[in-house]
Parts: structure tokens; sequence; C-alpha cells
């Protein structure tokens, strides 16, 4: 492709709109498209009132058509920081410097062939299966619902276990009538240490000194969903997801742990449909997600639920409850409590299918009883947000 032909994409990414994506070329056989939106708002929680990206993004899609009904496919999306986010740091020549946050994020990055009855085979970073079951909870704007074990390892973009924006996945997909399927295996190793507190080793300036007991690694999780549309509202779903964990302890000795999660989900029309919506997702889960100090829940569930109403004036209200509650946390102290619970409301205006101005509010319920519950409310406050997206 030309460098006229890339030119003309970046020109219509920042000047034209669409509602979701933007033909920039097309002849006989390609075609390439770009879309994303930027997002800013103003959000205030915790005393604290700033101005920040809402997980601005664009996206290049490519396809190709090929024989005998086959065609091939490719996507980019990179999250982007138009906005800038410069902090003070005392850095170790004890000086004062400005940091800033890299303004390019890996979001996706993927390419596969599909045909009209063989389905689809893609390979590279893209939205794993388990999305398929719980994706209709997570449309609000300002908060997502961190309790359907997507977003693992403390609200991370799930590419470790493959149930987000899984990395190094392969995924095959295919629909029968009313029913589809979607099957994912993820090639990627993952090893780190295991660390206690050492106390024969004398701390240094008052720091904790620690030493490895031995190694961990974690790799190669497997994937499945299945959904079944019962009528054209109303669509019912089951999914899982697992990986392995291995580890060999100094002194010989090993044990392992399965990472699981399954779950179950409806949804009664859509996020964008005029009239009434309704999403709701339940899931088990094994070491699979982590509490907010970052410690293995060994067992817990979690529950996301969304209603919506789309007016005629293309006005949306909507009002999210979720929870995700630990049964046990390694590592834990007797008797805290790890219970996730909030609920988020809000009204969205979309104005000309590509502007919507949104506000929205979160009310914490949560539970953290226990020592440690100052650092575990640590970005579980009630807020509200307000902001405007431009949708390319």
């Amino acid at each position: 492709m030309n460098k006229t032909i890339i030119a003309s994409a970046l020109a219509a990414a920042m000047f034209v709109p669409a509602a979701s994506a933007v033909e920039v070329y097309k002849d006989e056989k390609n075609s390439m498209s770009i879309g994303g939106f930027i997002d800013a708002r103003v959000y205030n929680g915790q005393g604290e009132t700033e101005l920040v990206n809402g997980a601005s993004r664009i996206n290049f899609g490519f396809d190709r058509q090929m024989d005998n009904g086959w065609a091939a496919f490719a996507k980019f999306e990179w999250g982007v920081n138009p906005f800038g986010n410069s902090e003070i740091v005392y850095n170790s020549d004890s000086r004062f410097e400005s940091s800033s946050d890299e303004f390019l994020n890996n979001r996706l990055g993927y390419v596969g062939l599909s045909h009209d009855v063989y389905g689809s085979l893609s390979l590279g970073k893209q939205w794993g299966v388990w999305y398929d079951l719980v994706g209709a909870t997570n449309n609000p704007i300002v908060w997502d619902g961190n309790a359907s074990g997507t977003y693992t390892y403390n609200k991370a973009d799930g590419a470790i276990n493959g149930t987000g924006r899984g990395d190094k996945t392969i995924q095959y997909r295919n629909t029968f009538g009313k029913f589809s399927l979607g099957v994912q295996m993820q090639l990627k190793q993952n090893s780190f240490d295991l660390v206690v507190d050492d106390p024969t080793i004398q701390p240094i300036n008052g720091l904790v000194t620690t030493s490895s007991i031995g190694s961990v690694e974690y790799g190669n999780t497997f994937g499945l969903s299945a959904m079944y549309q019962v009528t054209d509202k109303f669509n019912v779903g089951v999914a899982f997801n697992t990986g392995e964990f291995d580890a060999d302890l100094i002194g010989g000795a090993s044990f392992k742990a399965r990472d699981e999660i399954y779950g179950i989900g409806v949804t009664y029309g859509g996020w964008d449909e005029k009239g009434f919506h309704f999403a709701a997702n339940y899931n088990e889960n094994e070491f699979h997600d982590t509490d907010n100090l970052g410690r293995m829940i060994e067992s817990g569930r979690g529950l996301e639920s969304l209603v919506a109403y789309n007016f005629d004036n293309n006005i949306r209200i909507f009002a999210a409850y979720n929870v995700l509650d630990a049964d046990t946390i390694m590592t834990a102290e007797e008797g805290e409590v790890f219970k996730r619970q909030f609920m988020t409301a809000g009204v969205h205006y979309t104005w000309d299918n590509n502007i919507i101005l949104y506000l929205e509010g979160r009310l914490d319920n949560s539970d953290f009883s226990g020592p440690n519950e100052a650092a575990q409310k640590i970005g579980e406050e009630d807020g509200i947000g307000f902001g405007i997206r431009y949708i390319l």
C-alpha cells in the first residue's frame, strides 16, 4: 500500500466522522478502514478532580477477498493518550524532573482467515472467547464492572490468562444457525519467582528484605464459549477458561494449581438499540484473579448486571450492579474480607451518531474488613465523571 493511501487514511482518522469505522481504501479485492475514538472526561473521586484520558484509541482494519469463498483479515489497535500525563519525579540524583506516560500502548493485533462455511481462524493479541459471554455488561463508559474475570491481575487487560485482550492467542470461531462457538488456545509461557520476607538478612535502611523460595510457570491457557440466540432479542451463553500454575520449590518440593473460571450470561436487546436492554453474567473462579493488593484469590464468584433504556430522542439511561466476592485469598490474615461491590448509573446523549456526551456516577458498597482495609479501598471510591467521546 503506497504512501498516498496511508496519508489519506491518517487524514480520515482525524477529520472524517463515521459510526464506527471509516473505509479509506477499496478495490476489487482489498479494503482498509480506520476506527476508534477520542475521549476526554472530568473525573472526581477520592477528594480530587482531574481531566483524564478516557481510553482513547485508534485502529486499522484490513480485508482481502480471495478464491473459493475465503477471505483474509487483520487488525491493529493502539490506545492513545492525547492529553498528556506528566508527573514530578524525584530521581536518584536528588533532582526534580518531569516524567510522562507513553503516548501509545498496544491493545490489539491479529491476522486471520475466514470462510462462510468453515468459520474463521485468527492469531495474535485479540479479545478472548470469554468476552463473548461478558462483554455486554462492559458498556458503561467511565467504570468497568471488574467482577466478570475479564480484566485480571488487579484490573489489567486480561492478557496473561486470555480472558480479556489475550496475548499470543489462536482462535477458531464458527456459527451454525442460531448457535455460535468460540475455541481459544493461548501459546504463551510466563514465569516468576516466589519470594518471602527473609528475617535472616539484615534490612537496609528499613526496607523489607526478601528471598526466593522457588519459581512458578504459568501458561498455555484454553478457552471455550458457546452462545445461542433464542429470539431476535434474547441470547444465552456459557463460557470457560483455564490455565495452570506449576511451581518448583527450593529443596525439591513442587505443587500445581489450576486457574479456572466458568460462567453463564444472558442479554436482551442491544446497548445501541432503541428501547429496553438487559445484560447479566455470573461466574465462579479459582486462582484466576487478585485482590487490590495483588494477592491471588483462591476461590470466588462474580456477578455483573446492567439495565438500560434508549429513548427516541437519543438519550440513554442505565444502571449497573457488580460484585466480586472472594472466599479465600492467599497469604491473607485471619478475618480479612474482600468483597468488591458497587453500583453505577448514568445518562448518555448520542449526538449525530459520532458524538456522545455522558454523565456517570459510582456508589461503592464494598467490604474490605481487616488490617488492610485502607489499602484495599484505594480505587474503589464513590465518584462522578462526565465527558465527551468523539467516535472516528
